[in-house]
Protein backbone atom coordinates (compact mmCIF):
# COMPACT_ATOMS: atom_id res chain seq x y z
CA UNK A 1 0.00 0.00 0.00
CA UNK A 2 2.77 2.04 -0.21
CA UNK A 3 3.00 3.34 -3.76
CA UNK A 4 -1.32 4.20 -3.40
CA UNK A 5 -0.20 6.30 -0.34
CA UNK A 6 2.63 7.96 -2.56
CA UNK A 7 0.32 8.28 -5.65
CA UNK A 8 -2.64 9.40 -3.67
CA UNK A 9 -4.80 8.54 -6.89
CA UNK A 10 -6.45 4.77 -7.54
CA UNK A 11 -8.17 4.09 -11.00
CA UNK A 12 -10.83 1.82 -11.07
CA UNK A 13 -11.33 0.35 -14.63
CA UNK A 14 -14.29 -1.52 -15.59
CA UNK A 15 -13.45 -3.45 -18.98
CA UNK A 16 -15.59 -4.90 -21.64
CA UNK A 17 -12.68 -6.16 -23.20
CA UNK A 18 -9.07 -7.59 -22.44
CA UNK A 19 -7.23 -5.42 -25.45
CA UNK A 20 -9.10 -1.89 -23.96
CA UNK A 21 -7.60 -2.82 -20.73
CA UNK A 22 -4.34 -2.81 -22.38
CA UNK A 23 -4.63 0.31 -24.07
CA UNK A 24 -5.39 2.42 -20.93
CA UNK A 25 -3.43 1.11 -18.66
CA UNK A 26 -0.57 2.69 -21.33
CA UNK A 27 -2.26 5.85 -21.64
CA UNK A 28 -2.18 5.24 -17.72
CA UNK A 29 1.49 5.41 -17.40
CA UNK A 30 2.07 7.94 -20.18
CA UNK A 31 0.48 10.00 -17.98
CA UNK A 32 1.92 9.29 -14.61
CA UNK A 33 0.03 6.68 -12.64
CA UNK A 34 1.27 3.01 -12.10
CA UNK A 35 -1.80 2.33 -9.32
CA UNK A 36 -5.37 0.78 -10.86
CA UNK A 37 -8.27 -1.31 -9.36
CA UNK A 38 -10.30 -4.12 -12.07
CA UNK A 39 -13.48 -4.49 -10.43
CA UNK A 40 -15.23 -8.04 -10.61
CA UNK A 41 -18.19 -6.91 -12.54
CA UNK A 42 -17.47 -7.89 -15.86
CA UNK A 43 -17.29 -11.20 -17.29
CA UNK A 44 -13.40 -10.73 -18.22
CA UNK A 45 -12.28 -8.40 -14.68
CA UNK A 46 -9.99 -11.52 -13.97
CA UNK A 47 -8.44 -11.64 -17.69
CA UNK A 48 -7.81 -8.47 -17.36
CA UNK A 49 -6.08 -8.29 -13.78
CA UNK A 50 -4.13 -11.20 -15.62
CA UNK A 51 -2.96 -9.36 -18.86
CA UNK A 52 -2.22 -6.10 -16.84
CA UNK A 53 0.42 -8.27 -14.64
CA UNK A 54 1.90 -9.89 -17.42
CA UNK A 55 1.84 -7.27 -19.52
CA UNK A 56 2.70 -4.00 -17.69
CA UNK A 57 4.85 -5.03 -14.49
CA UNK A 58 5.06 -1.62 -13.75
CA UNK A 59 1.43 -1.26 -12.98
CA UNK A 60 0.23 -1.82 -9.91
CA UNK A 61 -3.39 -3.84 -10.52
CA UNK A 62 -5.48 -4.91 -7.51
CA UNK A 63 -8.83 -6.58 -7.80
CA UNK A 64 -11.95 -4.40 -6.56
CA UNK A 65 -15.57 -5.91 -5.70
CA UNK A 66 -14.13 -9.08 -4.00
CA UNK A 67 -17.17 -10.44 -2.01
CA UNK A 68 -15.89 -14.06 -1.23
CA UNK A 69 -12.97 -15.35 0.03
CA UNK A 70 -13.45 -17.95 -3.96
CA UNK A 71 -13.31 -15.02 -5.20
CA UNK A 72 -10.07 -13.42 -3.04
CA UNK A 73 -8.35 -16.71 -4.06
CA UNK A 74 -9.23 -15.96 -8.36
CA UNK A 75 -7.72 -12.52 -7.94
CA UNK A 76 -4.53 -13.54 -6.15
CA UNK A 77 -3.96 -16.02 -8.73
CA UNK A 78 -4.80 -14.01 -11.22
CA UNK A 79 -2.14 -11.71 -10.60
CA UNK A 80 -3.73 -9.04 -8.11
CA UNK A 81 -1.55 -7.46 -5.66
CA UNK A 82 -4.11 -5.95 -3.32
CA UNK A 83 -7.99 -6.46 -3.02
CA UNK A 84 -10.79 -3.83 -2.43
CA UNK A 85 -14.49 -4.73 -1.26
CA UNK A 86 -17.43 -2.53 -1.56
CA UNK A 87 -18.16 -2.95 2.65
CA UNK A 88 -16.89 -5.07 5.39
CA UNK A 89 -16.65 -9.11 5.39
CA UNK A 90 -14.83 -10.12 8.03
CA UNK A 91 -14.36 -13.96 6.09
CA UNK A 92 -12.52 -12.15 3.39
CA UNK A 93 -10.43 -10.14 5.75
CA UNK A 94 -9.09 -13.09 7.97
CA UNK A 95 -8.18 -14.78 4.74
CA UNK A 96 -6.59 -11.78 2.87
CA UNK A 97 -4.63 -11.73 6.06
CA UNK A 98 -3.58 -15.27 5.86
CA UNK A 99 -2.75 -15.11 2.26
CA UNK A 100 -0.70 -11.77 3.37
CA UNK A 101 -2.46 -9.42 0.64
CA UNK A 102 -3.36 -6.28 1.19
CA UNK A 103 -6.88 -5.87 1.75
CA UNK A 104 -9.23 -2.64 1.44
CA UNK A 105 -13.04 -3.28 2.69
CA UNK A 106 -15.55 -0.58 2.30
CA UNK A 107 -17.04 1.54 5.12
CA UNK A 108 -20.12 4.14 5.52
CA UNK A 109 -20.65 4.25 9.45
CA UNK A 110 -18.32 4.85 12.61
CA UNK A 111 -19.25 1.49 14.23
CA UNK A 112 -17.79 -0.37 10.45
CA UNK A 113 -14.71 2.04 10.59
CA UNK A 114 -14.49 0.68 14.56
CA UNK A 115 -14.64 -3.00 13.24
CA UNK A 116 -12.33 -2.84 10.62
CA UNK A 117 -9.70 -1.78 12.77
CA UNK A 118 -9.81 -4.37 15.43
CA UNK A 119 -9.74 -6.74 12.59
CA UNK A 120 -6.43 -4.74 11.14
CA UNK A 121 -7.27 -2.78 8.50
CA UNK A 122 -6.50 0.85 8.46
CA UNK A 123 -6.65 2.38 4.90
CA UNK A 124 -10.53 1.94 4.22
CA UNK A 125 -12.88 2.56 1.60
CA UNK A 126 -15.79 5.53 1.97
CA UNK A 127 -18.29 4.23 -0.24
CA UNK A 128 -20.54 5.60 -1.89
CA UNK A 129 -19.00 8.76 -1.10
CA UNK A 130 -21.02 11.61 -2.48
CA UNK A 131 -23.84 9.85 -1.10
CA UNK A 132 -22.98 9.55 2.40
CA UNK A 133 -22.25 13.22 2.24
CA UNK A 134 -18.93 13.83 0.32
CA UNK A 135 -16.13 15.42 2.24
CA UNK A 136 -17.95 17.10 4.81
CA UNK A 137 -18.81 13.06 5.97
CA UNK A 138 -15.78 12.17 5.19
CA UNK A 139 -13.65 14.73 7.69
CA UNK A 140 -16.81 14.31 10.08
CA UNK A 141 -16.30 9.63 10.16
CA UNK A 142 -12.03 10.56 10.47
CA UNK A 143 -11.83 12.18 13.72
CA UNK A 144 -12.39 9.57 16.11
CA UNK A 145 -9.90 7.17 14.10
CA UNK A 146 -7.22 9.63 13.09
CA UNK A 147 -5.33 9.29 16.30
CA UNK A 148 -5.42 4.99 15.47
CA UNK A 149 -3.83 6.04 11.66
CA UNK A 150 -7.10 5.28 9.79
CA UNK A 151 -6.96 6.79 6.33
CA UNK A 152 -9.65 6.55 4.08
CA UNK A 153 -10.27 6.56 -0.22
CA UNK A 154 -13.39 7.73 -0.86
CA UNK A 155 -14.86 6.52 -3.93
CA UNK A 156 -18.27 6.78 -5.87
CA UNK A 157 -18.74 10.69 -7.10
CA UNK A 158 -14.97 11.69 -6.92
CA UNK A 159 -13.80 13.37 -10.02
CA UNK A 160 -11.41 15.88 -10.99
CA UNK A 161 -13.75 18.55 -9.49
CA UNK A 162 -13.78 17.93 -6.27
CA UNK A 163 -10.23 15.96 -5.95
CA UNK A 164 -8.35 18.88 -4.50
CA UNK A 165 -10.83 18.79 -1.73
CA UNK A 166 -10.37 15.27 -0.95
CA UNK A 167 -6.58 15.41 -1.15
CA UNK A 168 -6.35 18.45 0.90
CA UNK A 169 -7.77 16.15 3.90
CA UNK A 170 -5.37 14.14 6.16
CA UNK A 171 -7.45 11.70 6.29
CA UNK A 172 -7.42 10.94 3.00
CA UNK A 173 -4.96 7.90 1.72
CA UNK A 174 -6.04 8.73 -1.96
CA UNK A 175 -9.45 9.62 -4.45
CA UNK A 176 -10.58 6.43 -6.35
CA UNK A 177 -12.71 6.58 -9.60
CA UNK A 178 -13.72 5.62 -12.82
CA UNK A 179 -13.99 8.93 -14.38
CA UNK A 180 -10.17 9.09 -15.48
CA UNK A 181 -10.79 6.38 -18.24
CA UNK A 182 -14.76 5.69 -18.36
CA UNK A 183 -16.34 3.42 -20.55
CA UNK A 184 -17.16 6.24 -22.59
CA UNK A 185 -13.54 7.07 -23.57
CA UNK A 186 -13.07 3.72 -23.29
CA UNK A 187 -15.40 3.06 -26.16
CA UNK A 188 -13.98 6.09 -27.88
CA UNK A 189 -10.21 5.25 -27.67
CA UNK A 190 -9.84 8.21 -26.51
CA UNK A 191 -5.87 7.27 -25.18
CA UNK A 192 -5.11 10.81 -25.57
CA UNK A 193 -7.11 12.49 -23.06
CA UNK A 194 -7.04 9.51 -20.70
CA UNK A 195 -3.29 10.44 -20.56
CA UNK A 196 -4.39 14.68 -20.35
CA UNK A 197 -6.61 13.57 -17.58
CA UNK A 198 -4.50 11.69 -15.78
CA UNK A 199 -1.76 14.09 -16.00
CA UNK A 200 -4.16 16.55 -14.23
CA UNK A 201 -5.54 14.56 -11.21
CA UNK A 202 -1.31 13.70 -10.89
CA UNK A 203 -0.43 17.04 -10.52
CA UNK A 204 -3.49 18.35 -8.71
CA UNK A 205 -2.03 15.32 -6.25
CA UNK A 206 1.43 16.01 -6.34
CA UNK A 207 0.88 19.88 -5.05
CA UNK A 208 -2.61 20.13 -2.76
CA UNK A 209 -0.85 18.93 0.33
CA UNK A 210 -2.80 18.15 3.56
CA UNK A 211 -3.93 21.07 6.03
CA UNK A 212 -6.68 19.14 8.13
Amino acid sequence: MKVLLQRRVLYIGVFDRVEDTLSVCEALLAGGLDMMEVPLRTSCALQSITAIHKSFPRMQVGAGTVLSTDQLKQVVDAGATFAVAPGLNEKVINAARDLKVPFIPGVMTPSETDRAIELGCYILKLFPASIVGGPAALKALSVPFAHLGAKFIPMGGVSQANAAEYLSMAATAAIGGTWLADRKLIAEKNWARITELTKEVMKIAATVKPTE
